[in-house]
């Protein structure tokens, strides 16, 4: 009897010793903003695609963590010699959470459904090049340009061109049904997101089981999770928290970078902005380096046009305009504006605004321009700012990736029209060749830098903080995303 007591107590003994040592396979995810629904084809909020691009939905290609093109639910493609008919062959065995097989008319439905008349796509134009798209057999999509647009394949790889199927669209809002790795769970309205993995995925399987997001709007809050464990990473961290975890060897600190050109928007057709001097008087009272020490925690990257240091085509032009006071006046003198400006500045919720603001009106109040602060909430700046034009001045990060287009849109809020940079970005549209592309896109930043459209201010820094026994978090974020599927605890 005692000696089988003794073999059971030992083989007790083992298995706890074998779990005690087996790497973890759930993980708690801190997020600052809760989605406003959960479909990535019918809305803007980055909080969307931060809980589901890549993890419940897959796109044709998909963007790798350093802003690549890649394979996804195509497996390859071929492109036609005039560069308007693209063939993608899909994989095959790709089933969506509910069970239904994935096949080419899912991709016909949601390109068709994307590009519609009807459509609530929040990036509808990723779309606007496309003719036709045909169905060649189940494997196989035939897709027929109006024209050659060298960023097509990219813009497949956004979370708005996520494939989904015709059986569960009209309910992903609330319940998400995809063909990733991970599939959805549970939503906790105002507290959490919970997926769990897809024991039916066609890719690698993924070393998570469970994964939960977990809202947590007030950055103050994000140390304590952390320091008590509740949460284990915060892909996306406050900067000015930084100092309170760099120091705790249970942490890794991770500083990358991302596509949010953070900008003072200038409204270019309302007096006085719409003079050239104004604007570059503005540029000239700019001083980058107390905004970036003030507003990101000395993290953020300078920039002076309207691309990521991160990017291959990037120019480095913030010597344009070097901090120069008097040179400000000057420009402000030539403009018949010497008695100075009176204008308003609106201020979004973000940190980055409203201290970012503070710093700004001093610099500005320096050379003779007296801003009036207005903070507004989110709903309110879309509105007033972004869709009337109500502003003078603003400041905003977009986070977009690779959207330099956004300043030959008629429509835009910041109301700039130069024929000669929209002939660049029309140009830029039907070019492939990497090497000329971004021959064109240093013109276009060139020519944004020259005109003082914005204020360009830095590229907001992604600063993340996890455990550092977790691996395969994204160090930079080339889109909006918290893509897990390479995620695992060491062991």
């Amino acid at each position: 009897m005692k000696l089988w007591k003794t073999i059971l107590a030992a083989t007790v003994l083992a298995l706890a010793g074998s779990q005690a040592f087996a790497a973890r396979t759930d993980l708690v995810i801190g997020i600052p903003l809760e989605p406003p629904h959960l479909d990535p084809t019918a809305g803007a909020a980055a909080a969307i695609d931060e809980v589901l691009y890549a993890n419940v939905f897959e796109g044709l290609t998909r963007i790798g963590p350093n802003g690549e093109v890649l394979p996804d639910l195509a497996e390859s493609w071929a492109i036609s010699d005039d560069g308007k008919v693209y063939t993608f062959k899909l994989r095959t065995g790709v089933k969506f959470h509910d069970g239904s097989d994935f096949d080419a008319g899912d991709v016909k439905f949601s390109l068709d459904r994307a590009r519609a008349d009807n459509s609530v796509n929040a990036q509808k134009a990723l779309f606007a090049a496309i003719d036709t798209v045909e169905v060649v057999d189940p494997t196989t999509v035939k897709v027929t340009l109006k024209n050659p647009q060298g960023s097509f394949l990219y813009n497949m790889g956004w979370g708005d061109a996520v494939i989904v199927a015709p059986e569960s669209a009209d309910t992903n809002k609330e319940k998400p049904i995809g063909t990733g790795p991970f599939k959805f769970q549970s939503w906790a309205k105002g507290s959490s997101i919970t997926l769990v993995k897809s024991d039916t995925y066609w890719g690698a399987p993924v070393s998570l089981d469970k994964a939960e997001f977990r809202i947590v709007p007030d950055a103050a809050a994000a140390v304590p999770a952390l320091l008590s464990g509740d949460i284990q990473a915060f892909p996306f961290f406050d900067p000015d928290s930084v100092a309170q975890v760099k120091d705790d060897p249970r942490f890794k600190v991770v500083v990358g970078s991302t596509e949010g050109e953070t900008i003072l928007a200038i409204n270019n057709k309302k007096p006085p902005f719409d003079k050239l001097e104004v604007r570059q008087a503005i540029a000239f009272a700019l001083d980058r380096k107390a905004i970036i020490d003030g507003a990101s925690a000395g993290l953020g990257v300078p920039i002076g046009s309207h691309m990521s240091p991160a990017s291959k085509a990037y120019v480095d032009l913030t010597g344009l305009y070097p901090h120069n006071v008097d040179k400000a006046k000057e420009l402000l003198k030539q403009a018949g504006l010497e008695n100075g400006i009176k204008a308003t500045l609106k201020l979004p919720p973000p940190s980055y605004a409203r201290l970012g603001g503070e710093i700004i009106a001093s610099q500005l109040r320096d050379v003779g321009i007296d801003l009036e602060i207005i903070p507004v909430e989110w709903a309110q700046w879309l509105d007033q700012v972004f869709t009337k034009k109500d502003y003078d001045l603003t400041i905003v990060s977009h986070t977009e990736p690779n959207d330099i287009d956004i300043y030959s849109r008629k429509d835009y809020y910041f109301n700039y029209d130069n024929p000669a940079f929209d002939k660049i970005i029309a140009e830029l549209n039907l070019t492939s060749d990497d090497a000329k592309r971004n021959t064109l896109l240093g013109e276009a930043q060139k020519i944004l830098a020259d005109d003082a459209v914005v204020g360009f201010l830095y590229e907001l820094p992604k600063v993340g903080v996890w455990d550092a026994k977790l691996q395969g978090l994204w160090e930079n974020a080339p889109i909006q995303a918290n893509d897990l599927t390479k995620v695992k605890w060491a062991d």
